[in-house]
């Protein structure tokens, strides 16, 4: 079966952790990717050299796999240059996610120079988009998938309301697998993800983070809660 045929339809869990977090551990990471397989996860989205390989010896689900990694002067950091796509290849992810948006890259790198290494590596391009300009931009490079990802991350998109419903829709009007990835907290959201035109859905903080689902559940305490005995 086609990778995307394994996708479509699906959840796809996004298992990662910030850096210096008790959770920031390649095993802990697989553990938890396994996991999600094992319960019906159609795949997995994986940050990290040492995390990729990790995960990619316990699942069997398509894997999409990114580098994040800042250079000075350059917003862009998820999978921005050449060196990061084949670092992820070199990991077997079917997939490579990257930035697509209109902002630059280090080194010169080009959406199209970032699809055609990907393709030339055997894998998918996943384009993480904020806007429906990056998507239409991104699609004419060949790009495989397009999804809402980096909606709410750029200074045009600072502030919109997520999962970004809208662009679900405008992205659904191309010629490529589209992906809802962003503020999905609810298993109603995802389905109305589904339902606005996504071919698949991924969802990260509110089933992986477990620093933020336990302060929701402190916060919600607030005075009410009591001290330790």
């Amino acid at each position: 079966m086609k990778v995307l045929d394994r996708l479509r339809g699906g959840l796809i869990v996004s298992v990662q952790a910030r850096e210096g977090s008790a959770l920031d551990d390649a095993q802990v990471l697989a553990a938890m990717a396994r996991a999600a397989q094992e319960n019906g996860a159609a795949g997995v989205r994986i940050q990290g050299v040492r995390n990729l390989e990790a995960v990619r010896r316990r699942v069997d689900v398509p894997v999409i796999g990114i580098i994040k990694r800042q250079y000075d002067g350059f917003e862009a950091y998820i999978t921005p240059t050449l060196t990061e796509v084949r670092e992820v290849l070199a990991c077997g992810a079917e997939i490579v996610a990257f930035d697509a948006t209109g902002r630059p890259h280090p080194d010169g790198t080009t959406v199209p120079a970032l699809v055609a290494a990907i393709h030339a590596g055997g894998a998918l391009a996943m384009a993480d988009c904020a806007l429906s300009e990056d998507g239409v931009c991104a699609v004419a490079a060949g790009a495989d998938i397009v999804a809402t990802t980096l909606t709410g991350y750029t200074k045009e998109t600072q502030g919109i309301s997520l999962p970004a419903l809208g662009l679900v829709r405008d992205l659904r009007e191309m010629e490529a697998f589209v992906i809802c990835e962003g503020g999905i907290h609810a298993p109603a959201q995802a389905a109305e993800a589904l339902a606005a035109g996504a071919d698949a859905v991924v969802v990260g903080t509110a089933i992986t983070n477990t620093e933020w689902l336990v302060r929701q559940y402190v916060s919600s305490l607030g005075p009410q809660r009591s001290s330790p005995a």
